[in-house]
């Protein structure tokens, strides 16, 4: 006979805690499926800006600052990742990151067959006037995007979801609770030195571009500064979250919930 206490859906909803991992985890994969489909644009942050282009030159390479729109939602990643991690711990984040791993995929299977459907006469025309001559065409290019592309995507956000779990537990094993912007940072700087290698290296080195080493070394260096620094620029927010948290929890239960994070 099972003597396990139930507990009610509706008392379990009522727990604060679990009410705030739903929303990061809904925020998180909602950011990492956008990502997915609005990564497909490319934009100059100079001309975004309204700046003089800043030519680089990196590994005998040069350009402009041309980023994927993905990386405006990428701010978003980092601050979930380290939330989920400072307060559900490696379970949560596994959980968070597997969960939107399979939403991307499924999103990608029906954008798949979205493409595939016979499209409506009228319908294909009727972007004309707004200077797109065949609406079909259009949505296969900006939701179809190459299998390399969406394999390189998905392996380099689960290694490097994977690696940021277990670089910030170990900083947070040697320095206790104390300096939350160095396991954040420091989890961040490791695993996206492996996911913005890891994209380029199988969507475009392996993948039917074959980029040289030079621009491969390039312009992942470029990414990966980039996120630093955005890494950087948002330790204030991360706190500005931590507080709002405590005020949400209460610091008993707050407390209580980085406690077994911290225990793994």
């Amino acid at each position: 006979m099972d003597t396990t206490p139930s507990v009610s859906p509706l008392r379990l909803l009522d727990d604060r805690a679990t009410r705030l991992f739903v929303a990061l985890a809904a925020f998180f994969c909602a950011n990492a499926v956008l990502a997915e489909f609005i990564g497909v644009k490319i934009f100059a942050l100079e001309d975004t800006l309204g700046i003089a282009p800043l030519e680089w030159n990196l590994f005998g390479q040069s350009g402009s600052l041309n980023f994927t729109a993905g990386t405006l939602l990428w701010p978003i990643v980092f601050i979930m990742t380290d939330t989920v991690n400072e307060y559900f711990g490696k379970r949560g984040v596994r959980m968070i990151s597997w969960l939107a791993a399979g939403l991307i995929v499924y999103s990608f299977v029906f954008a798949y067959l979205a493409i595939h459907l016979a499209p409506a006469s009228w319908w294909v025309g009727a972007a004309k006037d707004q200077g797109v001559p065949d609406y079909q065409t259009a949505y296969a290019a900006i939701f179809g995007q190459g299998m390399w592309i969406i394999v390189g995507s998905l392996v380099a956000f689960l290694v490097g979801q994977l690696i940021d779990v277990q670089v910030f537990h170990r900083i947070r094993a040697r320095t206790g609770e104390r300096h939350a912007w160095l396991r954040a940072t420091g989890s961040t700087a490791v695993s996206q030195l492996v996911d913005s290698f890891v994209v380029l290296y199988i969507a475009f080195v392996l993948g039917p571009q074959q980029w040289p080493t030079s621009l491969f070394l390039a312009v992942g260096t470029l990414n990966y500064v980039y996120k630093m620094l955005a890494a950087i620029a948002l330790i204030p927010l991360l706190y500005l979250m931590r507080a709002g948290i405590h005020r949400y929890l209460g610091r008993a239960r707050a407390d209580e919930l980085r406690a077994h994070a911290a225990e793994g």
